[in-house]
């Protein structure tokens, strides 16, 4: 299913949209959120047989996301913060500091290629949880063989280095219609270098080599400082409670529910 008309798609994502109410899926139990610090979350989750080309898009356009085997999107009591960020790739225009870390990393090899997990991965990923995240991910091995490297056929890695040495790795999947920023790590020894940004930017790149018209970069969270660099692209669309696209700059000044 890759239905590229508007209308085909928009009827495409109700009818996904009925059947997936229609599962009655079970939220989990609350654990600490991992964007905002005081709060709960809470998920549902899919495991597909298949994540083929078209219905990987729509479940996006439902605020899904994929990580190992499995796609969720957050269930939360009263909060409704996070939300979908995608970028359209021939209307980007990198910003002044973007294009300084473009500058920057001029020395960075990037490679793209099928994901594998190695020694030298764990090591960056196991020290970018320690110095980045609340403990809410061990960093141990299965973790990311099991889990961020278990993958379907469209998944791809692309991975950083200078002179060498490992700067930073990302999960990608890549669809006809869309690419999903599916997990990014990277040195924190090398944060300076602002590799989420210059990640992001070698998407971008990637995506209008291949033709590909929308770049999905994850769940953006307002008040996470640690999500807040996403809102630096634009122009970006976020998606709202009815399941509609909306320009960045309208949805911020709309008034969302609070936990």
């Amino acid at each position: 299913m890759r239905p590229t008309d508007p209308i085909a798609r928009a009827q495409a994502r109700r009818q996904l949209g009925t059947l997936v109410d229609r599962l009655t899926l079970r939220a989990d139990e609350p654990s600490p959120c991992p964007y905002l610090p005081d709060r709960k979350a809470r998920f549902v989750y899919l495991r597909p047989r298949r994540l083929g080309p078209g219905v990987y898009h729509l479940l996006m356009d439902l605020n899904f996301r994929r990580l190992g085997g499995v796609v969720y999107r957050p269930a939360c009591d009263a909060c409704r913060e996070c939300r979908q960020l995608r970028l359209p790739v021939a209307r980007f225009r990198p910003s002044r500091a973007q294009r300084r870390c473009l500058r920057r990393n001029a020395d960075v090899a990037v490679a793209w290629g099928a994901p594998e997990a190695t020694a030298e991965k764990h090591d960056v990923y196991h020290r970018y949880l320690r110095a980045r995240h609340r403990g809410q991910m061990t960093g141990d091995w299965e973790e990311l063989a099991d889990g961020l490297y278990e993958a379907p056929p469209l998944a791809h890695e692309v991975v950083y280095r200078v002179e060498g040495r490992l700067l930073g790795a990302g999960i990608v999947d890549v669809e006809p219609e869309a690419m999903s920023a599916v997990y990014f790590y990277f040195d924190p020894d090398l944060a300076d270098r602002s590799p989420g940004t210059l990640n992001v930017l070698a998407m971008v790149e990637e995506c209008s080599r291949r033709g590909i018209p929308w770049l999905y970069l994850g769940y953006h969270v307002a008040d996470s400082p640690n999500m807040s660099y996403k809102a630096a692209f634009r122009p970006h669309e976020l998606l709202d409670d009815d399941g509609v696209w909306r320009d960045g700059r309208d949805r911020a000044t709309a008034v969302r529910p609070r936990g």
